[in-house]
């Protein structure tokens, strides 16, 4: 996966459930439509949350990855 040096980045890497999705929340709020942003979690509620806040917020899941022991999750906000 590639990510842009200017993407917003959130490191929720040994918070639990549910900060990593309120940390995603609070960081997506302010960014224009269409804004990526990169969510990196340990959390193993993070698997089943993140989905479901994306779904619920009518934001876009763009992929989900394993590496190093956390989850990445790419988000693309809804308009």
């Amino acid at each position: 996966m590639i990510i842009c040096a200017t993407m917003e980045k959130i490191d929720a890497i040994g918070l639990l459930c549910p900060l990593p999705v309120l940390k995603l929340r609070k960081r997506l709020k302010p960014l224009p439509a269409g804004s990526e942003i990169v969510l990196c979690a340990d959390d193993p509620a993070a698997v089943i949350d993140v989905p479901h806040f994306c779904t619920e917020a009518g934001h876009t899941l763009l992929s989900v990855t394993e590496a190093d022991g956390h989850t990445i999750y790419r988000v693309r906000k809804s308009d």
